[in-house]
């Protein structure tokens, strides 16, 4: 290896370190040490050492040191520096939504987000991460509670949704069915139908 290539590979580790947990790097943010190919040739070099984890194509991240040893980073805060370092709406699956307002015992095998982005797979060491393009509705309020609501509704599906409809209005405080209220003109007319129940029953 040239002792240039490995001064680069320095420079990106060192630019990695600076970077709180989870947030990825990437070539293009690293092009003010040398050219494309240069720092490809770096972040190849230092992901076959472990120094980094190749997340997904172009993108890495740096491993957390505890002191149980090496682990990537949480796959939470690896979501919430991805949106917002590609301006993305990304908000856990119905699924997921469901499960932490205990709709459902049913734990996905996988995380799955839901994002406004493009679809793709994220591997955080062992852990894969699925994420799922969906249209804008299903990403509306975003992580907050009442977002949470819509994800899980649409999730169940009208047969079910009713039912968890009235123990979700019981959890909502006023402010919160407000939120809900706005946004009823986004959703599916099942949907909206259940949601408007929601806020104004």
């Amino acid at each position: 290896m040239s002792t240039q290539t490995e001064r680069l590979s320095e420079k990106a580790l060192g630019y990695a370190k600076t970077l709180p947990e989870g947030v990825p790097v990437t070539a293009k943010g690293l092009l003010h040490l040398g050219s494309r190919a240069a720092v490809d040739q770096a972040l190849s070099r230092l992901t076959k050492r472990g120094t980094l984890l190749r997340a997904a194509r172009g993108s890495y991240v740096l491993p957390v040191e505890s002191r149980f040893g090496k682990r990537a980073p949480s796959v939470e805060k690896t979501v919430a520096a991805l949106a917002e370092q590609r301006g993305e709406h990304i908000a856990p699956s119905g699924a997921m939504a469901a499960n932490a307002l205990g709709l459902t015992t049913q734990v996905p095998t996988r995380p799955v987000y839901l994002t406004s982005g493009r679809s793709q797979r994220l591997m955080l060491s062992k852990q894969e991460v699925e994420l799922r393009h969906v249209p804008n509705w299903q990403l509306a309020l975003g992580k907050a509670k009442p977002g949470q609501v819509i994800r899980a509704l649409a999730w169940l599906g009208p047969e079910k949704a009713e039912a968890a409809a009235s123990r979700m209005r019981a959890t909502l405080n006023s402010e919160e069915r407000a939120e809900l209220a706005r946004v009823v003109g986004r959703m599916p007319g099942w949907l909206a139908g259940t949601l408007s129940r929601i806020a104004h029953g």
